[in-house]
């Protein structure tokens, strides 16, 4: 639209939106950058404090154990008993150690949970390893854990945090090896004939629901860190974080294939204060997904990961309680994971809701992101899954500074969509060279600085703004041997 530059600021939900008008002639501004986590995160480290120490006693070869241990996971009581023994001393966290013995190096367990104040540190070279039997996750009068059935939720994580200044963390040797906890998601369940990830299949297959557990579940704990660990072979989600102030995941190696279904790696909701840092993730589903469902998510940074297979990093699809202040800065994304495995759906950078759990999404900010062998580099969808209802999804502040795609798919495209002419999605490209720059746009405001991507449609303008930077120059890594 001729003379379309300027950005004006206009009130739309009790908060403040960037639209652009057309026909006005001052300069164009751009929003601005999110901060992410409003704490001073640095690497963490282990605890020096080790209150417990438990020494293997099981080999698994083929990550199995004989017939009665598989049966009665022999490690689950004496590790509760070690994490309930141990007491935080002030502010500082104290351990329970898991180490190897000769050619032990094994535990085998059903849920356990942590509490407030302890580590669970996991030596390098050590797995521990969750149980097969579904009825050990089971949750009184819930679906059957370890079936398909209409509703899902009867589960319980292998895994609980309860409490503050808790944490997961892994010894790491001079070769790189770290501490590694394995849900076996892809091994057949004890006494069954399917694994976890195929139940999660079957449940798509027949439109139901997959009763498996989460890996991690951390509730209410603020300050939680995990540091230096593997999280492979999850049932379900890797790690959830809900309802807490300050998380931090800093060299964490997480690993399920591709095609392993609802495998998200890491998912705050309700969180405030969240670092995800130096991780490499694949996945069978989003590699990060922020929500704000129940509670709002705030002050949040994603920096300096690599991403392999998975759906994206993601914000959504549950907004309705609002996310706000998101920093994604110097990530890469793959759509393939390590043994080639193409992602269903391979995304670049997302934010996903609609109107059944829509809410505002405000000042996100996208710095330095390299994408390749994806479908869809850039997702910005308020009709996610056509969902319908009451709520409102509105994206506004959004920034996209530094961006390259490479090798996506033939048919791949971008998506910027609005709600409505009410809500439309505010967006600056900056510093943007995607090598498929096929778009669906609807009611957007889009301003553009060194950009190849220039949306058209229903209700979308578009102006320059005076931005600067350049495009990013990408390296991507492969994923590290584990």
């Amino acid at each position: 639209m001729s003379g379309t530059r300027v950005l004006a600021l206009g009130v739309a939900g009790g908060l403040l939106g960037a639209v652009l008008v057309a026909g006005q002639a001052a300069a164009a501004t751009i929003p601005p950058t999110a901060t992410g986590d409003s704490r001073v995160v640095t690497e963490p480290h282990v605890p020096t404090t080790v209150c417990q120490t438990l020494t293997s006693g099981l080999t698994m070869a083929n990550r199995r154990s004989g017939a009665p241990q598989e049966a009665t996971p022999p490690d689950t009581a004496r590790l509760q008993g070690a994490l309930n023994a141990c007491t935080q001393t002030g502010t500082t966290p104290v351990a329970v150690e898991l180490v190897a013995s000769g050619t032990h190096a094994a535990f085998l367990i059903a849920p356990v949970t942590i509490p407030k104040g302890v580590v669970l540190l996991v030596d390098s070279g050590v797995t521990l390893y969750g149980s097969g039997n579904g009825a050990d996750y089971q949750l009184a009068g819930k679906p059957t854990c370890g079936t398909v059935a209409t509703s899902s939720g009867g589960c319980k994580p292998l895994i609980t945090v309860s409490g503050a200044n808790a944490g997961i963390e892994g010894v790491r040797s001079t070769t790189g090896a770290q501490g590694r906890i394995d849900g076996r998601g892809d091994l057949v369940l004890n006494g069954g004939t399917m694994s976890w990830w195929q139940l999660a299949t079957l449940a798509q297959t027949e439109n139901e629901q997959q009763n498996a557990p989460r890996l991690i579940q951390a509730n209410n704990s603020n300050n939680f860190t995990l540091y230096d660990i593997d999280l492979v072979n999850s049932p379900n989600f890797h790690v959830s974080y809900q309802n807490g102030n300050g998380f931090t995941a800093w060299g964490v190696r997480i690993k399920s294939p591709a095609t392993a279904r609802n495998t998200d790696g890491i998912d705050p909701s309700g969180a405030t204060n969240v670092t995800i840092a130096d991780s490499f993730v694949e996945a069978g589903d989003d590699g990060v997904a922020i929500k704000g469902g129940s509670a709002p998510s705030t002050n949040i940074t994603v920096r300096d990961n690599h991403f392999y297979g998975t759906h994206g990093i993601s914000i959504g699809s549950e907004t309705n309680s609002g996310v706000s202040n998101v920093l994604v800065e110097n990530n890469t994304l793959t759509g393939t994971d390590s043994e080639g495995h193409a992602s269903v759906s391979s995304i670049g950078l997302r934010i996903k809701s609609s109107a059944a759990s829509g809410g505002t999404v405000s000042t996100v900010s996208y710095l330095n992101t390299c994408v390749t062998l994806v479908k869809q580099p850039l997702v910005f969808d308020t009709h996610y899954d056509n969902g319908t209802g009451a709520t409102i999804p509105f994206f506004t502040n959004i920034l996209v500074n530094g961006v390259r795609s490479t090798s996506s798919a033939t048919s791949g495209t971008n998506v910027l969509q609005g709600l409505d002419a009410g809500h439309p999605l505010g967006l600056t490209l900056e510093n943007v060279s995607l090598d498929k720059t096929a778009d669906t746009a609807e009611f957007a405001n889009v301003g553009l600085f060194d950009s190849n991507l220039t949306p058209t449609g229903t209700g979308v303008t578009t102006g320059s703004v005076a931005g600067s930077g350049s495009v990013p120059t990408c390296v991507f890594p492969a994923y590290p041997a584990l």
